[in-house]
């Protein structure tokens, strides 16, 4: 099995990353159209925000957050094949993202 090259450029990364969250979570939802995701750099760590629909947030996280660790654990593997920090937030539209001490905070009960 031949390896792909990995991407020259960290925009390359981060848009590849980008993509498959938006590609993930479109298929767990009920409203794909409304699916956005946005990068935010944070130093050398890359902060990808999901906004889902409201009555699709319970989709994206799943029983006991289940859907959403598994979706972190994803980027944390790709993160360690990359050598670039990636983490998750999850939103659903009109609400306020979170500070990044907020978000610091949650990555690290996640682990």
């Amino acid at each position: 099995m031949s390896q792909r090259p990995l991407p020259e450029s960290r925009a390359e990364v981060v848009a590849g990353m980008q993509d498959l969250v938006l590609d993930i979570a479109r298929a767990l939802v009920d409203e794909p159209e409304s699916v956005t995701v946005e990068t935010i750099a944070d130093g050398d760590a890359t902060v990808i925000r999901l906004r889902v629909s409201q009555k699709d947030v319970g989709k994206i996280i799943g029983k006991q957050g289940r859907t959403a660790r598994s979706l972190r654990t994803i980027l944390g593997a790709a993160s360690m094949k990359l050598h670039h920090r990636f983490s998750l937030d999850i939103l659903e539209h009109g609400e306020a993202p979170r500070s990044s001490s907020q978000i610091a905070t949650a990555t690290a009960n996640d682990e």
